[in-house]
């Protein structure tokens, strides 16, 4: 482990300076329960200015919107505790699931009010009169908190989105580049992208990986700059990104197909993407735009010299040219969007290379039933700890509610928050320690706020330089709200024993019930999320061959992608590494979309060819979903596609830019679902249909 950075200390001070003077004014106004400012600073404080205004927005939303339910319902329902317990638990659970289908920073405010209700209301229930006092106090504790934080990250170095976004493109670009290389610039004693597979699969993770981090730059950016043209650029950029995934994947099949017509790539084609490697690989922008048209050449007489034929060799190089000119120009785009995000002021305009694909669409894929079972089950487990607590008759029995409350809804979006859960409680009694050895050996000596802030530094500090680090983010923010809750700061040292030990175990008794329901009513994890997300990919991908929901085609995209990126994470931290099959279904989508879109610009017979061949990759993937997994691909299927490749063939329209999309639709769907076929016979007969009689 790396020891903090000056960039670490400086955010530790900055949160920490914000924490103590949100705690001050507090203590100044004498509201009653300061310590919820300061730990509302750690809870919103983010390296970035413009994330730290995003989860202040959302924070103060989400605070008054609970608070509000709150002083509406308790009242309502004081006399029905039961009755409130389940309102209380149906509230967090439709709030939750709210959330978990808004993929921005916004649903951190859903989330928040879902368990702000249960919060504000259940320690009140024996004092219904002062709901709306303590709702009013949580409200100007929090909102107070939420300033300080914003106030001190605005105008004390602030860290701007836009250098650190142009950082970490910068690496998500050495991510792709990598991929590429692997796969351009094989070494001369291999033959395939096979020799390497554990380094590709490597990159393929990482890449997928960036881009949903790219996603979440792109809503903090909108609240970092009032350039519309920045956050255009960077989804500009993160569609052309996604699209360098099934590129880079087809381009991997298509070579190993090479390789399978004879001993080697053939030496022109292995040449020019050799060059493509190095080109990538140019650091410098101005030298990568001058040598595109070169390059551009030499593709184009590469494919007028060898892939000009009709037999199966000749299509498969034209295929790998085609996916080279696309590799091309996505690279381009994204090397000029990423130069247009690391200037403050652009000095030049954009015009994409890359068109033969819309990019950049918003689609996203949501699996409904396992949010539904998530808020089921966070609402489930509320409404029982409630019903445990008011037939113990546990005065602090609020409290373990409020914690199993707060557990499920943090972890509902994990496939397995078990885990997490477990961490959650772990790092809680390392709070309650913690608090324990302040409170009781080390603040009774700080007579004044200057001695506490000395004694509160050095934990703080330390713990705050955690928060930078994406694998520490979690348990930094759980030692420092947690500390700084437990502590329960007054403007007086006031510290009762008894009330802190019995709000401790409540604490624990709250988070250990929600990671044993969860153990007990959530059994399975990533594999089930795994098989959930391909059998969607199947039913997409057999609605887009029967010609249903067509209507959108970058939203379609979008939404296949997005499936991709939220596959490939559960895959690696699986450990069965299906990427070949998952990529394989990628290409299916972007091949049947093509040809769907293509198919009526053909000839009557060629169309007719293309359209038994969507028809039996809908089939196949109706069959896969009833049986529940991928079946073996039917031979048929492989004779209706060399046929449809023979009648697009003979059209006399090969120059045609239709003819040409279909004919490399044909010659990836080929590649992917039969890729240990032989090679294409262009005079064969065509298949003949059940029950037709030869000539």
């Amino acid at each position: 482990m790396k020891l903090p950075s000056w960039r670490d200390w400086l955010f530790s001070a900055k949160a920490f300076l914000a924490a103590m003077l949100a705690l001050y004014i507090a203590m100044a106004l004498e509201l009653p329960r300061p310590y919820w400012a300061m730990a509302t600073v750690y809870v919103v404080s983010h390296p970035l200015t413009g994330a730290t205004r995003s989860k202040a927005v959302y924070r103060i939303g989400g605070t008054l919107l609970g608070a509000s339910a709150a002083v509406i319902l308790l009242p309502l329902f004081v006399n029905a505790p039961t009755l409130l317990s389940l309102v209380v638990a149906l509230w967090t659970g439709s709030l939750l699931s709210i959330s978990l289908l808004d993929r921005t920073p916004r649903s951190y405010l859903f989330m928040l009010s879902a368990y702000t209700l249960p919060m504000i209301a259940l320690p009140t229930l024996n004092n219904p009169e002062s709901i709306f006092d303590v709702a009013l106090a949580r409200s100007e504790e929090i909102l107070l908190g939420i300033v300080c934080a914003s106030v001190v990250s605005a105008l004390l170095w602030p860290g701007k989105v836009a250098p650190i976004i142009s950082a970490r493109i910068d690496s998500w670009m050495q991510d792709a580049r990598s991929w590429a290389g692997e796969l351009l610039a094989l070494p001369d004693g291999a033959t395939s992208a096979q020799d390497k597979p554990m380094a590709m699969h490597a990159s393929r993770h990482k890449l997928a990986a960036d881009i949903l981090a790219l996603d979440q730059f792109i809503s903090h950016l909108s609240y970092d700059t009032t350039s519309f043209a920045m956050v255009k650029n960077a989804r500009e950029l993160r569609g052309r990104m996604s699209m360098l995934l099934p590129i880079l994947s087809s381009l991997t099949e298509t070579r190993q197909a090479l390789v399978q017509q004879g001993e080697s790539v053939p030496e022109g084609l292995r040449v020019l993407m050799q060059r493509v490697a190095e080109w990538m690989a140019e650091p410098r922008l101005e030298a990568c735009r001058k040598a595109v048209p070169g390059l551009q050449r030499d593709l184009a007489s590469l494919k007028q010299e060898m892939a000009s034929g009709d037999d199966w060799q000749s299509l498969l190089l034209a295929h790998a040219l085609a996916r080279l000119q696309s590799l091309i120009n996505l690279w381009l785009d994204c090397r000029l969007l990423q130069q247009l995000l690391a200037e403050e002021h652009p000095t030049f305009s954009w015009k994409p290379a890359y068109r033969h694909w819309p990019v950049g669409g918003t689609a996203r894929h949501f699996d409904y039933g396992m949010v539904a079972f998530s808020s089921l089950q966070a609402s489930a487990a509320i409404f029982i700890a409630s019903q445990l607590w008011i037939q113990l008759g546990w005065t602090d029995g609020s409290g373990a509610v409020i914690m199993a409350a707060i557990a499920s809804c943090f972890f509902a979006a994990l496939d397995e928050p078990a885990p997490m859960m477990r961490t959650f409680l772990i790092w809680a009694l390392v709070s309650i320690v913690l608090t324990t050895v302040l409170l009781f050996m080390v603040i009774p000596a700080a007579y004044t706020f200057e001695m506490l802030v000395a004694m509160l530094a050095i934990p703080f500090l330390l713990v705050g330089t955690l928060f930078t680090r994406p694998q520490f983010t979690m348990i930094a923010m759980m030692l420092t709200v947690n500390t700084a809750t437990f502590l329960s700061l007054q403007g007086a040292y006031d510290t009762d024993f008894t009330a802190f030990f019995n709000g401790n175990v409540a604490t624990v008794v709250g988070v250990s019930f929600a990671l044993l329901f969860s153990l007990l009513v959530r059994p399975f994890g990533i594999e089930l999320a795994i098989r959930r997300l391909r059998r969607a990919s199947w039913h997409d991908l057999a609605r887009m061959a029967s010609g249903r929901g067509l209507g959108d085609y970058p939203q379609l995209t979008a939404r296949m992608l997005d499936r991709l990126g939220q596959l490939i994470p559960r895959l690696a931290a699986n450990g069965h590494d299906q990427l070949p099959l998952v990529f394989s279904e990628l290409r299916t989508g972007f091949s049947v979309l093509h040809l769907q879109r293509d198919e009526n610009k053909l000839p009557d017979s060629a169309g007719a060819g293309v359209q038994k061949v969507l028809d039996d990759v809908a089939v196949h993937y109706r069959q896969a979903l009833a049986l529940r997994h991928a079946p073996r691909t039917d031979d048929r299927l492989l004779q209706h596609i060399d046929a449809a490749l023979r009648q697009v063939l003979g059209s006399g329209q090969r120059s045609s830019h239709a003819v040409l999309t279909v004919l490399n639709a044909l010659v990836e769907l080929r590649i992917t679902l039969f890729p240990a076929a032989g090679s294409f016979a262009p005079a064969a007969p065509l298949p003949l249909e059940h029950g037709e009689l030869a000539p």
